[in-house]
């Protein structure tokens, strides 16, 4: 069967639980863009349905990274309603001397973490999936922390997931996260021009 066929099937047959996640997903990362503090919650009802769809295709990692996001809705609500009370948006940037360490580490951890699950999990997209669940991780707390990178992150770990997803079979997920690469950049744009415009940006 082609994909568009496998597409139209998955759009005809999918629940009503799967289309409120999808759109919820995309609300938040547009609110998160607009540096909105309710892209949280829309967070934490989006990753609740995706934990049940994940483990259902045999996704356990990336079960696993949506309990997370669970948790980091409540923090990020939190956090965010922390730095509007002392700053005007909070921004920040970090160098690369910050990331290309962090990089280097997160990509050995991402083997290290398939590798010890190879022996527990048969899935053809183990490395991949670790990868992506890993990166995600530490991500979504520069989301919290509102660091302006981790829209460049974003872009990276987005447009792998999208070609996981779709070769998982989860089409109209693959769909959604080809658009998160076209909303997280615009996310970066957006953030660093109002970094820029912050009286004490450097």
């Amino acid at each position: 069967m082609a994909w568009y066929d496998m597409l139209a099937q998955q759009w005809a047959s999918q629940s009503i639980w799967e289309v409120i996640a999808v759109l919820l997903a995309i609300a938040y990362v547009w609110l998160a863009a607009r540096q909105s503090i309710w892209c949280w919650p829309c967070a934490l009802i989006s990753t609740g349905i995706y934990s049940w769809l994940f483990w259902e295709h045999t996704l356990p990692l990336q079960t696993l990274l949506n309990l997370y996001y669970l948790g980091m809705a409540v923090y990020g609500w939190l956090n965010w309603r922390r730095i509007e009370d002392q700053t005007l948006n909070g921004l920040k940037e970090y160098n690369w001397t910050f990331h290309l360490p962090v990089i280097a580490g997160l990509l050995l951890i991402g083997w290290a973490l398939a590798a010890g699950l190879s022996d527990f999990f048969i899935s053809d997209y183990l490395y991949l999936d670790a990868l992506v669940t890993v990166f995600s991780l530490f991500t979504t707390y520069l989301v919290t922390q509102k660091v302006l990178e981790n829209w460049l992150y974003w872009i990276v770990i987005n447009a792998l997931a999208a070609w996981l997803y779709w070769h998982s079979g989860l089409y109209l997920t693959g769909l959604l996260f080809v658009s998160y690469v076209a909303f997280a950049a615009y996310g970066y744009l957006k953030w660093r021009g109002e970094y820029i415009a912050q009286p004490d940006a450097s």
